[in-house]
C-alpha cells in the first residue's frame, strides 16, 4: 500500500502542497516579525533602549572598496550590503595604522598611534587606559570577545574590560576549505569564532551583552567551494575569502533573528586596515600607509530599519567609531580622546548635507618588527582635498609625496611640484603628529615576546625578529 501511495501522483500533488504552505508560513513569520520601520532620527533615541546589545564584528584585513555596499562589481558581501541596506554606512572610513596591533590600539583608546606609543612588536596598550569594554562593563553589559589574531592577544592589553576574552579551539578544517595564501599557519577557521558565538547566545542571550568577534579568514585568505566564485589571482582568492566570512556573518545574523535577538541588538562591521595588491609595488600590509591599506568599511545596523540607506559622506575614521557609539549609547565618553562622536556628520547626512571635517592621519612604524633598528614612522596625512605620505627616515620631507586625494583616491598621480605651499603645510602637519604628547596614561608598557608567541606572530606572515 505504501509503496502504491509513494507511486501515485497524488502524493506529490500533496507534497508539493505541504512544502509550499510551510515556505508560505515562515515567510508570514518573517513578514509579520520584522525590526520595525524608523527613520533615520530614530538614532537619537538609542540610548533610552535599557536592554540594547552590540554585536560589534571586526573583520581583519578588510577594504572598503571590496565589498558590493561600497560600490564594488562583484557580488562579495550579500550579507553586510543587507546590512548596509537598511542601516548606517561611513562613505569614506579609514583606519589608523596597517598594522593590526598599531591600529586596533587606536581603535580600542580613539587616541592616534602617536599618543599610544603601540606602534611596534613589544609595545602593549596600558592597563591605565580607559576602553569601551570597561565602560560598557560599567553600565551592566556582559563583555564576551572573540578572537584568532595574536596581536590583539591579552597579554598586548586588549582584554581590559571583557568577562571573557577568548580565543576557540580550532576546529577540524572540512576537505572543502581552501587555504591559498603561503604565510598560512593559523589553526581552525572563523567558523570556529561563529560557532561559539552562537553559544554565548544561547547561554547569555537574554542578558543585556556585547558580543565582539575578531574574524581572521579574509587576512588568511580562507574559502571554501561555494565561495570560489571569482578567479585563482591572489586577488580573486581575496574576494572569495570575503565571500565566504560573510556568509559566516550571514550565519550568525540569522541566529539572531532566530533568537528574536535583532530587535534590540546593535551591529556594527569594521575592520582594522586593508590589503594591497601592488597598487604602490608592494602586496599584503604592515608596511606602509598609502590608501588601500588603510581605506576600511564603517557599517551600522540598529535594532530597527530605514527605508533607504543613511549613508554619511563625510571623511571619518577608526579612533572616532567608539567615541561615536558610546555618545549615541549615552556612555562615559573616553577621556583625551582624538577621536570625535560622529554625531554631528550623521545628522549632516540626514538632511543631505556633508559636515566639515578636520585632518586625518594613518601611522606605521616601518621598522615595528626588528627590535634592534630604530623607529622609522611613516605618516599619511589627509586634509580637506589633500594628502600626504610621509616618511620620517632617511631624506624625510624631501620624501613626502603629495595627492589630490579628492580626485585621485588611488595616489597615483603625485603633485608636489604643482603645489609646493600645500605640500609645506602637510609636512609640517606630519611632524606636528610625530611630536604630540602621549596619552595620559603615559609611554605604552613593553612586553617580552617569547619564542612560542613570535613563532604564532609569524605564522600570520609578519617578519618579527
Amino acid at each position: 500500500m505504501w509503496k502504491r501511495l509513494v507511486g501515485s501522483r497524488s502524493f506529490y500533488v500533496v507534497a508539493l502542497v505541504v512544502m509550499l504552505l510551510a515556505f508560505a508560513f515562515s515567510q508570514v513569520r518573517i513578514e509579520t516579525n520584522p525590526r520595525p520601520l524608523a527613520s533615520p532620527e530614530a538614532i537619537e533615541q538609542l540610548a533610552a533602549i535599557e536592554d540594547l546589545n552590540i554585536v560589534f564584528i571586526l573583520i581583519d584585513t578588510l577594504r572598503a572598496d571590496r565589498l558590493s555596499a561600497y560600490g564594488y562589481a562583484r557580488e562579495t558581501s550579500p550579507a553586510i550590503d543587507t546590512l548596509a541596506a537598511d542601516g548606517l554606512r561611513f562613505a569614506q572610513h579609514m583606519s589608523q595604522s596597517s598594522w593590526t596591533k598599531c591600529s586596533m590600539a587606536s581603535m580600542w583608546t580613539a587616541h592616534y598611534p602617536a599618543r599610544t606609543g603601540v606602534t611596534r612588536a613589544e609595545d602593549a596598550i596600558s592597563s591605565d587606559a580607559k576602553m569601551p569594554a570597561e565602560i560598557l562593563q560599567e553600565a551592566g553589559y556582559k563583555t564576551y570577545a572573540l578572537w584568532r589574531n595574536a596581536w590583539v592577544g591579552p597579554s598586548f592589553g586588549f582584554s581590559q574590560g571583557f568577562d571573557v576574552y577568548h580565543s576557540p579551539r580550532a576546529s577540524p578544517v572540512p576537505p572543502s576549505v581552501r587555504r591559498e595564501k603561503p604565510t598560512t599557519g593559523v589553526a581552525g577557521t572563523d567558523w570556529d569564532i561563529v560557532q561559539s558565538a552562537r553559544d554565548f547566545l544561547l547561554t547569555h542571550g537574554q542578558e543585556k551583552f556585547f558580543l565582539y568577534l575578531h574574524l581572521m579568514d579574509v587576512h588568511q585568505y580562507v574559502y571554501d567551494e561555494g565561495s570560489a566564485l571569482f578567479g585563482t589571482t591572489y586577488s580573486d582568492i581575496y574576494d572569495n575569502s570575503i565571500r565566504w566570512v560573510d556568509r559566516l556573518v550571514g550565519v550568525l545574523i540569522e541566529d539572531l533573528d532566530r533568537r528574536g535577538l535583532r530587535e534590540k541588538t546593535l551591529i556594527v562591521v569594521a575592520s582594522d586596515h586593508g590589503e594591497a595588491f601592488g597598487e604602490h609595488g608592494r602586496e599584503g600590509h604592515a608596511r606602509d600607509v598609502y590608501s588601500e591599506v588603510v581605506t576600511t568599511p564603517l557599517i551600522v545596523s540598529f535594532p530597527f530599519r530605514f527605508e533607504e540607506p543613511l549613508v554619511v559622506n563625510a571623511p571619518s575614521e577608526n579612533v572616532d567609531l567608539w567615541p561615536t557609539l558610546l555618545d549615541l549609547l549615552g556612555l562615559e565618553a573616553i577621556e583625551g580622546a582624538d577621536g570625535h562622536s560622529l554625531r554631528p556628520e550623521i545628522e549632516a547626512a540626514m538632511g543631505g548635507a556633508t559636515a566639515d571635517v578636520g585632518t586625518r592621519f594613518a601611522h606605521i612604524d616601518q621598522s615595528w618588527g626588528r627590535k634592534e633598528v630604530k623607529p622609522q614612522p611613516m605618516i599619511a596625512v589627509t586634509e580637506g582635498p589633500y594628502r600626504l605620505v610621509y616618511r620620517s627616515a632617511g631624506r624625510g620631507a624631501r620624501r613626502a609625496e603629495l595627492y589630490k586625494y579628492e580626485s585621485d583616491r588611488r595616489e597615483s598621480r603625485r603633485i608636489d611640484g604643482a603645489e609646493p605651499e600645500v605640500r609645506k603645510q602637510m609636512v609640517e602637519l606630519a611632524q606636528s603628529y610625530l611630536e604630540q604628547e602621549k596619552a595620559s596614561w603615559g609611554d605604552a608598557p613593553q612586553i617580552e615576546l617569547d619564542e612560542a608567541q613570535l613563532q604564532q606572530l609569524r605564522a600570520l606572515g609578519y617578519e618579527v625578529e
